[in-house]
């Protein structure tokens, strides 16, 4: 939503909204750009003069009285998702999708656009570093590169000309009971692209390849380009190693030997999507339509110098500071495999350091429905706080599943397992646990984040006191 309104203010709209009274990331960024909101909801708030109001996915009708109020005088209504899709029809369009990884993928694909100079405007998920730490980049009017969400088939409404497809596998419970039912869902996603359309897939991840399976089926089908470790094609990936908290890679189909500097082989796999979407553009922006044409050896070298300043977007693997010789970071991962993942990336590029972990599960029929995924992740690390489950406005539950019941299940598989019901009581604890050469992370989509800049600015402070 918040990007949504970056976009619309950036186009001349008068922009305000509402939400809860939590603090996120985005207040910063509405406040920067002048876009007036409340901290609460009250149908107080909705005036006939309003053209159009956009609601978030998050509320219903029936619990949200400014959605309530909306609809009582007759205003114009449209879901984010929807206006998204609306958005997306005025340019050469694609569409970023997976259950893991989109956003860091749409966040590289900006840096990159620019590099290359492409006339684009990139919408990601969260906050970007290299996007001045706004979730929008605006340069051009001609193409659009936008993350696009599964969930209750909210990206339907998008239009793409392509489709970066980066993991398909079980998620949101509440909407999809089974896996089947997520990977259709993709798959009519991917039925939106035109005949000459492109679909970008991760040809190392089951789900994504089946959903090429299910395309390549179709007749006319897209145009099919895997990407990864085992992929066909100018996307594989020929080798991967870390140096010195760096990562190098080499794709078959990019001359030069590409650096990361974020840690873990699902980044290489977000890179080299990337970087087949990026070659997509060139090709029909700089060439002649062609896979491979367009390039230079100086937008070669550009788009490779990109790759290795990129620094993440927030709340993936992102960096806080050093402290008392501990570094503290923050991640989004909310989902058995991307916690796996990014441990394992973390245990890589950081091996000389202790990982501490504070996770905060995010809904209960996630937590419910792979229970034993969750606890068999977190073995990662070496020691983990558990808390409360972040629950949902969207979501009914009615089972016995609570963040103690995680906390049980993953002491049953691994030592080290802490539990705080709050994520702020975790604070002294911690205080007697951490020590210089420990990377400690807070991890999960719940409201734990702020436990890491506590912990972070006691640190710092107590730097100052010892000098």
């Amino acid at each position: 939503m918040c990007a949504l309104a970056e976009l619309m203010a950036g186009t001349g709209f008068l922009v305000s909204g509402s939400d809860r009274d939590d603090v996120f990331y985005t207040d910063g960024i509405l406040k920067a750009l002048a876009i007036p909101y409340h901290e609460n909801f009250s149908p107080s708030h909705i005036l006939d003069s309003f053209d159009l109001v956009i609601y978030s996915a998050a509320y219903t009708f029936e619990a949200n009285p400014e959605m309530a109020e909306a609809r009582k005088r007759g205003l114009t209504i449209m879901k984010y998702t929807d206006a998204l899709g609306l958005y997306s029809r005025y340019f050469d369009s694609s569409g970023i999708a997976g259950v893991h990884g989109k956003t860091t993928t749409t966040a590289m694909a900006g840096q990159l656009i620019r590099a290359a100079g492409l006339p684009a405007q990139i919408l990601a998920g969260s906050a970007v570093k290299g996007f001045n730490n706004r979730s929008t980049l605006n340069l051009g009017n001609k193409y659009f590169v936008a993350e696009t969400c599964e969930y209750r088939r909210h990206f339907l409404s998008f239009h793409p000309r392509r489709i970066v497809l980066t993991a398909v596998e079980s998620d949101h419970q509440d909407y999809y009971p089974t896996y089947e039912s997520i990977r259709d869902a993709f798959a009519e996603y991917c039925g939106l692209l035109p005949p000459d359309g492109e679909l970008i897939y991760c040809a190392d991840d089951p789900g994504a390849r089946e959903v090429a399976a299910i395309m390549k089926s179709k007749d006319p089908s897209p145009v099919l380009v895997p990407y990864g470790f085992t992929a066909e094609g100018e996307y594989r990936i020929l080798s991967y190693r870390i140096l010195g908290e760096r990562a190098e890679m080499k794709l078959a189909g990019f001359p030069h030997e590409l650096t990361l500097r974020i840690p873990g082989r699902h980044e290489a796999l977000n890179a080299a999507s990337a970087l087949a979407l990026i070659s997509s553009l060139v090709a029909g922006e700089f060439g002649n339509g062609t896979a491979g044409s367009g390039w230079t050896e100086e937008r070669r070298e550009q788009v490779r110098k990109a790759l290795e300043d990129f620094a993440g977007s927030k709340r993936r693997q992102e960096i806080l500071g050093e402290a008392g010789g501990i570094l503290f970071m923050d991640d989004y991962a909310h989902h058995p495999t991307a916690i796996a993942t990014t441990l394992d990336g973390l245990r890589s590029f950081y091996p000389g350091r202790r990982i501490v972990v504070s996770f905060m599960s995010h809904t209960y029929t996630r937590t419910a429905s792979l229970l034993d995924e969750f606890a068999e992740s977190l073995k990662g690390a070496d020691i983990v706080f558990l808390h409360k489950i972040y629950a949902s406005a969207r979501e009914q539950y009615s089972g016995g599943v609570t963040g103690r019941v995680l906390f049980e299940k993953t002491a049953e598989k691994k030592d080290g397992v802490c539990y705080t019901d709050e994520p702020e009581e975790a604070e002294e604890p911690l205080r007697d646990i951490l020590k210089a050469g420990d990377l400690f992370v807070t991890m999960g989509a719940g409201n734990n984040w702020p436990l890491g800049e506590k912990l972070y600015n006691y640190y710092c402070g107590k730097e100052g006191t010892d000098r």
